[in-house]
């Protein structure tokens, strides 16, 4: 998540696997990307929003589901039209130290 944060988007890339299963849903489309670099793309696209500056963000408590690891952030953000907060988790399994799968729900 810190990787994210920092949008380090090289150091994201660096923590998922070549052959990564992602899919991440937002309230207005649902994403598929192939590969590390197919994620970056999609979280430029998300980060990357010039007029909002991100105030925040506070981690939950990461649980565990058998192989599956649920972590979430709350985030807090202001643009032309005030502050904001949303929530997001993120659903990830690892394998080989790396995340291989990855569902994420804004």
């Amino acid at each position: 998540m810190d990787a994210i944060v920092a949008r380090d988007f090289a150091r994201v890339a660096a923590l998922l696997q070549p052959d990564i299963d992602f899919r991440a849903m937002t309230p207005n489309r649902v994403w598929e990307a192939e590969g590390p670099a197919g994620v970056e793309a999609v979280l430029r696209e998300w980060l990357d929003d010039p007029d909002e500056d991100v105030e925040g963000i506070e981690a939950t408590e990461p649980v565990s589901i058998e192989e599956t690891v649920r972590v979430g952030w709350l985030v807090r953000i202001s643009d032309g039209d005030g502050p904001h907060i949303f929530e997001q988790q993120a659903y990830v399994r690892e394998r080989d130290a790396q995340i291989g799968w990855m569902r994420v729900m804004l």
